[in-house]
């Protein structure tokens, strides 16, 4: 188990949480503020997260699942290893309560055990929760992605956020 954050239990995901992960998923595809997605994730789809072997992490609240991050390798390019790229979801009935920067300390920490040395990510820049987070989180905005993708016919721009793991850089 991971460390526990304001009455946040912190552990690595199994596939036993792709349900719950994909409920929360699909809350972020609704509301139009967390990702280019449009069409909702099954359970099946979630569990195709754990193939990669990458870290998930899952944040719990009184027992269920209350929020998620999850790193994947950003280039299978050998330049590249030990770059991750992230996301992290909250379920609605949890967000601005602290599960989200829980999640994110324990997927820094889950990076870091991995050989992690860098995490980035794209934030829609509109989402100005999501960019607090990260600031709150250790994280740079680095760049802009101008009309990075549409979402409901709309161009949309993505912040860029980055934050390095200083202790697995030599």
């Amino acid at each position: 188990m991971l460390s526990a954050q304001a009455g946040v239990r912190l552990r690595t995901a199994t596939r036993v949480d792709a349900a719950a992960m994909a409920e929360i998923y699909n809350q972020g595809i609704e509301d139009r503020v967390a990702t280019f997605e449009t069409s909702a994730r099954s359970t099946e789809q979630m569990a195709g997260w754990f193939e990669a072997g990458a870290p998930i992490v899952v944040a719990e609240v009184d027992g269920e699942v209350a929020g998620f991050a999850a790193a994947f390798a950003y280039s299978d390019r050998c330049c590249y290893a030990g770059i991750y790229e992230f996301s992290v979801y909250v379920h609605r009935n949890w967000r601005g309560q602290k599960v989200g920067e829980a999640a994110m300390g324990a997927l820094i920490d889950a990076v870091h055990s991995a050989g992690g040395w860098k995490l980035l990510s794209r934030i829609f820049v509109e989402n100005s929760a999501s960019r607090a987070l990260m600031a709150k989180v250790g994280f740079k905005e680095i760049g802009v992605h101008e009309k990075h993708g549409k979402l409901d016919g709309v161009w949309r721009d993505c912040v860029i956020v980055e934050r390095l793991i200083a202790e697995n850089i030599s």
